[in-house]
């Protein structure tokens, strides 16, 4: 249960919600403690003491630190052997199995009593329904005793029930909880719970279903063990994975806060050119695994700005003609910034040459048509739409279709024609959501002058008929040329 609860303050919604959970845990177990309930102790201790033994070593500082911090603790990384007990044991003894591993378990995040409470009554819970459905399906011998071999096909059924019951219970129960805890509306409480979990619960049956025809067969409970290495070492793996994927995503948004910090008229810029760019790679049905590395190459494309002097990117006015020639040098200080960041793959290539064109005329190579890499000519186009398309503190934001049509115009001589319709494809199906990029407010008057072409960029101070307070226009499109946003406006930053 992440992300809910993370406050001391528990809600009265909360808390009565944690208590009926309880209640029902409690009404789960105590028929397998009554006076003559033919409880298997025996298989009962070994289950209980095994699923705790698991759970100690997240709250072990030396053997963290062995394993470089990541010892799989995670909630469902033991999931198998809970699932064994729900095959092997009647339903309040599966349920009992759950108390003392829980409440071992490490908890990071207040209140941490609560939560292992709460989490205790959770799982008794899910197990219980679990062993219930896989009690009503199993006929005698369906897993094997001594001699006999499993029931197979058939032995799929009730372990594929009793895992399906566990995911539904366990979705149902954190949905409640964030409802209460959270305050969120029922439908976003329970919103892609069940449809996320399906997958590792189905593999978490199979290993369960594995760990209980062990358990059953001749060799016995000890050739059970061997099920867990592998799902211990494959979740290990997994949450190593998910450490280098977060020290990425922390990569990168470093290096973004940094440019929004440097220059504040394009924060969010970089943000929704990462998801322009996924648009444009679906519609072409790039490879699913490319596309993170082009998001990543459409969030950093701009990353150069860091090297641009900060006078320069924040100037007031028209761009001397150094000062645009420093501006330009952008995608190659990018270029240099990341050099060194494997992880990014091809994205390197497109913080290079994004500003490139398809006649040859950008920069910083002027390279033209195929000699541009394929990701760069995607984040040139997403790069122009947003910038025409987005309104900031200094200029007003041109409607989809005009974006859309200057693109459509420039198509085979700034940008890739096939990139274009692929937008444009996407944008028809899905639309597209606009922002302001500033944090400061806009200028006074801003969006109420009437429509001028603004002064061209080396020409000198804006004529006196642009009154005080009024807002310059967004940046125009010579006859024949690619907007340029990010070199044509007024403020100076690239």
């Amino acid at each position: 249960m992440t992300a809910v609860m993370g406050v001391m303050a528990i809600p009265r919604a909360a808390r009565v919600y944690i208590g009926c959970v309880l209640l029902g845990a409690a009404g789960c177990v105590l028929p397998a403690l009554r006076p003559g309930a033919q409880t298997p102790w025996g298989t009962v201790a070994l289950l209980t003491a095994l699923y705790a033994l698991c759970e100690l070593p997240g709250r072990c500082p030396l053997l963290g630190r062995a394993l470089g911090g990541s010892v799989p603790m995670g909630a469902g990384s033991f999931f198998p052997v809970l699932l064994a007990s729900a095959l092997l044991l009647p339903p309040s003894a599966a349920a009992l199995t759950v108390l003392p591993g829980v409440l071992l378990a490490r908890v990071e995040q207040r209140p941490a009593g609560v939560r292992r409470v709460w989490r205790a009554g959770q799982l008794a819970l899910a197990v219980w329904a679990a062993a219930l459905v896989a009690t009503a399906l199993s006929r005698e011998g369906v897993l094997g005793r001594g001699a006999a071999t499993p029931d197979f096909p058939y032995v799929l059924l009730p372990a594929g029930a009793s895992a399906l019951t566990f995911c539904l219970v366990l979705t149902a129960l954190t949905g409640g909880i964030r409802a209460t805890a959270e305050g969120l509306a029922p439908r976003t409480a329970w919103r892609g719970l069940f449809v996320r979990a399906l997958a590792p619960h189905v593999v978490h049956g199979l290993a369960g279903l594995m760990m209980a025809v062990l358990w059953r067969s001749t060799y016995g409970p000890v050739a059970a063990l061997f099920v867990l290495l592998p799902m211990y070492i494959s979740c290990w793996v997994f949450a190593q994975y998910h450490r280098e994927r977060a020290a990425h995503q922390a990569t990168i948004r470093a290096l973004v806060q940094a440019v929004d910090i440097k220059d504040r008229y394009t924060r969010g810029h970089s943000e929704r050119v990462g998801a322009a760019s996924v648009l444009i790679a679906r519609e072409l049905g790039m490879a699913e695994e490319r596309l993170e590395i082009l998001r990543f190459a459409g969030i950093l494309h701009d990353v150069g700005k860091l090297g641009v002097p900060t006078r320069v990117l924040r100037k007031d006015g028209p761009l001397t003609p150094e000062e645009r020639r420093i501006i330009e040098l952008h995608p190659e200080y990018g270029h240099e910034m990341v050099r060194g960041i494997g992880f990014l793959g091809e994205a390197r290539a497109a913080i290079l040459h994004h500003h490139e064109k398809m006649d040859g005329s950008g920069y910083p190579y002027g390279l033209r048509g195929g000699q541009i890499p394929e990701f760069a000519r995607v984040v040139a186009v997403a790069d122009a739409f947003d910038a025409m398309t987005s309104t900031r503190s200094y200029s007003r934001a041109r409607p989809v279709a005009t974006a859309v049509a200057e693109l459509e115009r420039c198509a085979g001589t700034h940008f890739d024609p096939l990139m274009v319709g692929a937008l444009v494809r996407a944008l028809d199906r899905h639309g597209w959501q606009t922002a302001v990029t500033a944090d400061e407010p806009p200028l006074p008057g801003a969006g109420l002058p009437t429509p001028r072409p603004p002064a061209p960029r080396d020409a000198g101070p804006e004529p006196p008929s642009a009154g005080p307070g009024a807002a310059p226009e967004p940046p125009s499109v010579r006859p024949g040329a690619a907007p340029e946003p990010p070199l044509a406006r007024p403020r100076g930053s690239a």
